[in-house]
This record gives structure tokens, sequence and C-alpha cells, in this order.
């Protein structure tokens, strides 16, 4: 059964349909990568799938309880006034994880211990980024969907990343995600150009 079916799907910006009649299934253990050139509605397709935009027609469906999509898009979701640690107390409280789970999430994604306690603002793109990918870790959900997850990573964030993503999917989890870039060896992905 897949975790994510969108049918007849359309998707505006402002009166104009990016995409008209789209159709999209996503499996257990699936990652689809959707590429395209920028403006052409990679970003808008993944915000009205994650219910943060509504679709001009059609519709969208969670096969499952815990399909619930975990939205990750460029700002990452972080209050920059908060501290990492602090930025994923305030997730765990809303998603009801366990603040035992914080230390593993950020030791996964590989966040220095100096970086933990200071304010967002003061990290680097790419530590920002391992913070908000320790959030999916926390949230436990199905279905991610990633908008350019791989940016501001250095080598050693895209193998991490890589690592993620390839457990998520032993787990029967799913990943949609957009990225200009290349996939980090070894994901293999379904390709969908818009």
């Amino acid at each position: 059964m897949p975790l994510l079916t969108a049918e007849k799907l359309s998707v505006l910006r402002g009166d104009r349909a990016l995409l008209r009649d789209f159709d999209l299934q996503l499996q257990p253990g699936e990652l689809l990568h959707l590429r395209g050139a920028n403006g052409v509605g990679k970003t808008s397709l993944l915000e009205t799938l994650a219910g943060l935009r509504h679709a001009g027609g059609g519709q969208v469906r969670y096969e499952r309880e815990d399909a619930r999509p975990h939205w990750l898009g460029h700002r990452n979701g972080l209050n920059l006034q908060l501290s990492a640690i602090e930025n994923l107390q305030f997730w765990c409280g809303i998603n009801a994880a366990p603040m035992s789970a914080i230390g593993p999430a950020l030791d996964r994604v590989e966040l220095p211990a100096r970086a933990r306690r200071r304010s967002c603002r003061m990290l680097s793109a790419g530590q920002k980024r391992r913070t908000a990918l320790a959030r999916l870790l926390l949230q436990r959900r199905a279905l991610w969907l990633l908008d350019e997850p791989l940016d501001g990573l250095d080598v050693a964030g895209l193998a991490r990343f890589a690592d993620l993503v390839g457990e998520h999917l032993q787990d029967g989890g799913a990943v949609l995600m957009t990225s200009h870039q290349p996939l980090p060896a070894p994901l293999a992905a379904r390709e969908l150009a818009l």
C-alpha cells in the first residue's frame, strides 16, 4: 500500500497553474528525486503535498496514520534565537518525543558538541541543516518531504544524509526530495522531471 497518493492534483502559484492533473504514488522504501529548472514548481508541489499550500484541484491522501509528512524546507524550521538543543526540545514538545532522544539524534547527524548549545544564528548553513535533519529523526514520521536537503552539507554531511535516508527507507519509510545536486552514493532514486 502506498504511503502517499496524489490524484489529478493541480498546483498553483497565484492564478497560474504550475502542474495540472498530476498523479503520484510513493511506496514504502522508495526514494523519489524531483528534478527540474528553477521555477517549474518543485517546491510548490512539495508544499501542496505537505498541506502547506492549497491545491487548485485533485486530492492528496496519506494511506497510513504515520504517513503524515515531515516537511523540511529551505529555512530548516529553526528559531535562530535558540540553540540546536533548544530547537529540538521545542519540536519534542510538539511531537511528544522524549527529550532523551535529542542527544542521540544530534550524534547521528554528527553535529559537533560545541555547536549544540550555540544560538542557531551562529551556526554555519551546514550545521543548521544537520540540526534540521536531527528533527526528522525525532518526529518519527514515515514520509519525508525534503526541499533541497543537500544544500549547505559538506562531504561528510552528504555521506551522513545518505546513511540516514538509507536507514529510513530500510525501515519502511519513503522520501520525496528535490535537489539540483547529484544524490550522494549509495542512494538510488526514481527520478521525476517536472
